[in-house]
């Protein structure tokens, strides 16, 4: 074998070199939970799922396992991380198994950034859960962060890596327009959200309320009141999340008792805990929206779900494919 010296390799004609390389497919795996919206995203990407098994022991410790080679691959790990922890756990143990395997870029698909509430101390002694989780997720082996809504937008400045933050408007939007709402008026159910619902009032040319509340603790409203006025109007709420619904339906009450024609809710992450949907059922809420970001828990005459698998497939993409997903950010 003939071996080229620095000197003659120089000498090559590169012009008569094939130079041509195809960028190889990524490989997408789910964590359990997120299995059905996994599913439907690689379905819409064009690929199979990759063979991840999870073995478990008798005390309820896990482990996943690559039943497949990732070495140099670029992987997505798809996993929303709503509570209990071990979705989480999931995830974390996921991305570690990825690094360890040699995958080149690993990017944490998760379409609900779970603990993102805890995103500053509110009174004295309590952790700032969100940085931790963004910690956690880095120390890991995640390179890539893809979410949507989160809780609080500064929570990407938690984390070292990019962070590719996506609003759910992408797929509301559409569905609002469709609607044809007379009279539209755009709210927020708390001060927090008033930007987003100003972003929804932009996109639809319409007005804007915000309702004011106090908190006696955690998912207990105490006092709430009503900035702007909603008689006759067919008003929609705006927020990132439902959990236990209290909020909303006491916002819908409120509004349809100051005039309102009908009340309307979409939120990003249905977490529809405890009694959300005796409350829903219940309530003067005409529908409430929702994404499949979190698998619903039941059917519900009044729970509308839309997909976000196509979102997220083609966000994925055009990160593979090193291309601009500012298209994807209508507010």
């Amino acid at each position: 074998m003939h071996l080229l010296n620095y000197k003659e390799a120089n000498k090559l004609d590169y012009n008569t070199l094939d130079m041509s390389y195809t960028v190889p497919e990524p490989k997408i795996f789910a964590c359990t939970q997120s299995t059905v919206l996994a599913e439907k995203i690689a379905k819409s990407y064009g690929l199979n799922l990759g063979n991840v098994i999870f073995s478990r022991y008798s005390d309820g410790e896990f482990q996943p396992s690559f039943e497949e080679s990732v070495r140099g691959a670029r992987i997505f790990i798809i996993g929303s991380t709503n509570p209990s922890s071990e979705n989480l756990m999931e995830m974390l143990l996921m991305l570690d198994a990825a690094k360890r395997a040699s995958a080149r870029h690993i990017t944490a698909v998760m379409p609900y950034f779970g603990w993102a509430r805890q995103d500053r101390k509110d009174k004295p002694r309590v952790p700032i859960a969100a940085k931790l989780v963004a910690k956690m997720l880095e120390a890991a082996g995640a390179t890539r962060i893809i979410t949507m809504d989160l809780h609080a937008d500064q929570i990407q400045g938690f984390f070292e890596k990019p962070v590719d933050h996506l609003f759910a408007s992408t797929i509301f939007l559409p569905y609002l327009k469709k609607l044809n709402l007379d009279n539209l008026t755009i709210a927020s159910p708390d001060m927090g959200g008033s930007k987003r619902a100003y972003a929804y009032s932009k996109a639809m040319e319409s007005d804007v309320v915000i309702c004011y509340k106090q908190r006696a603790k955690a998912n207990v409203i105490s006092h709430m009141e009503l900035i702007g006025d909603v008689k006759g109007k067919n008003v929609v709420l705006v927020d990132d999340m439902v959990d236990t619904a209290g909020t909303l339906t006491k916002a819908a009450d409120l509004m349809m008792e100051r005039g309102a024609i009908s009340v309307r809710a979409i939120t990003t992450h249905g977490l529809l805990s405890g009694d959300a949907y005796e409350k829903i059922e219940k309530s003067q809420l005409e529908e409430l929206i929702v994404t499949d970001s979190i698998p619903i828990k039941k059917e519900s005459s009044k729970v509308k779900v839309l997909g976000c698998a196509d979102l997220f497939a083609d966000v994925m993409q055009r990160v593979h494919n090193n291309t601009s997903i500012a298209s994807k950010f209508l507010m």
